[in-house]
């Protein structure tokens, strides 16, 4: 059952995922090494597009599929220097952001496979 998808969007709805994606882009611009990856004048865009997919990817409304297309997150992520420092760092920042939500240690741990799993895929140096 470990490997079996959650039905995540209907255990944890779409503001406990908005949230998780707030208290993630709360800490990005302060953070020296995911800082400097996102441009200050689109981090407001980066968070909604996270948001969108996750929401989508986690069983809520295709909208991010509708706006953005297929996910291509190799190709979207490629200009990045995603290395172990930046994975482990985004996960460190994400899964801080899970802890401040009510998501039940399977749900958490869930999420941090998904996302682990996904950070990992992402690396591109």
């Amino acid at each position: 059952m470990a490997d079996a998808e959650l039905p995540i969007f209907q255990l944890l709805g779409e503001q406990v995922l908005t949230a998780i994606v707030a208290g993630f882009y709360r800490r990005v611009p302060t953070d020296p090494i995911l800082g400097p990856m996102y441009p200050p004048a689109d981090m407001a865009g980066a968070e909604q597009r996270l948001r969108s997919f996750l929401i989508y990817r986690f069983g809520g409304p295709p909208d991010y599929l509708r706006d953005r297309g297929h996910p291509r997150l190799r190709m979207r992520h490629a200009p990045f220097a995603v290395d172990q420092a930046a994975r482990d760092r985004w996960m460190q920042l994400m899964l801080a952001a899970i802890d401040e939500q009510p998501a039940a240690a399977p749900h958490r741990a869930y999420l941090e496979r998904f996302l682990g799993d996904i950070a990992t895929f992402l690396m591109n140096r």
